[in-house]
């Protein structure tokens, strides 16, 4: 990097408004009046700014700088700060190429050789086009709970919710949950594996589970998946009824699922593919 710290003595500056301090030294964004630094730029940007580093005292003080929480590069890392002088530090923050548009969080942390320290905000924001996208995975009955995954495909920040509907195998309705929020905040790129809980399943009945999730900006999506429960205690003595129970179970689902295709030479629905992957 060309840039270079600047050494100014302190009799020349005019310091206004408080600053991160850390004994006889401090630590403030260069310019008048401003707390913490903040950038905007969208993904790969390359933003620059200044840390001003003042050292009040009548000894050299040497310090080391850091960023945490987003990407920074200092003109240089380790600085030198003679006795009543301020050294102006450029550094660049880069905006990452795969950043979400919104808000990040993070900051310059300068440490002296004692060990103490003065810490300098940074928010960045990051631009960019905006778009909410949501997949259900991996759904499946087990025991007393249907288990699924969310996964956030979108840029935004998800508040999802959940539906659920569970069939049985003579069409009875055996769940039918209106859609209510989850207590889960789904962040880009997120994965989640949750849990519904199903307390007193059929104990007989071959079932199809549908999950539908929707979120603001128009994130939806619907998985299912199917189950057969038989009461294998209570027929273990009677393998042949057990295996009447079960035969009758996926015959019967076999017929439903038969009963649902087009007749012969009857033209088939078109399927439409929606929805985001990464």
């Amino acid at each position: 990097m060309s840039y270079a710290a600047r050494v100014l003595p302190l009799s020349v500056l005019l310091l206004l408004g408080a600053a991160p301090s850390a004994g006889d030294w401090s630590a403030a964004p260069s310019g008048v009046g401003r707390p913490s630094f903040y950038a905007e730029g969208t993904p790969g940007t390359v933003l620059q700014d200044t840390v001003s580093l003042t050292n009040r005292g009548g000894r050299p003080v040497a310090v080391r700088l850091r960023g945490t929480g987003v990407p920074v590069t200092f003109a240089g890392s380790a600085v030198r700060i003679p006795a009543r002088t301020r050294a102006d530090v450029p550094f660049t923050v880069t905006v990452p190429a795969d950043a979400a548009p919104g808000d990040r969080t993070g900051a310059i942390v300068v440490r002296d050789a004692d060990g103490r320290t003065a810490t300098v905000p940074i928010r960045l924001r990051v631009g960019g086009a905006e778009l909410s996208a949501v997949t259900v995975e991996h759904v499946a009955v087990r025991g007393d709970r249907i288990t699924y995954e969310l996964v956030n495909r979108g840029t935004t920040v998800l508040a999802p919710r959940l539906a659920v509907r569970a069939d049985g195998v003579f069409g009875r309705r055996l769940l039918d949950r209106a859609p209510r929020a989850l207590p889960v905040e789904l962040a880009p790129g997120r994965r989640l594996k949750l849990s519904e809980p199903w307390p007193g399943r059929p104990a007989l009945d071959a079932v199809d589970v549908r999950l539908t999730v929707t979120a603001a900006g128009g994130a939806r999506d619907t998985a299912s998946a199917s189950a057969r429960f038989v009461p294998w205690d209570a027929v273990a003595g009677t393998g042949a009824a057990g295996a009447a129970c079960a035969g009758f179970l996926v015959g019967w689902r076999r017929r439903l699922r038969m009963a649902d295709r087009p007749a012969a030479g009857e033209p088939l629905a078109d399927v439409e593919l929606t929805g985001a992957v990464r």
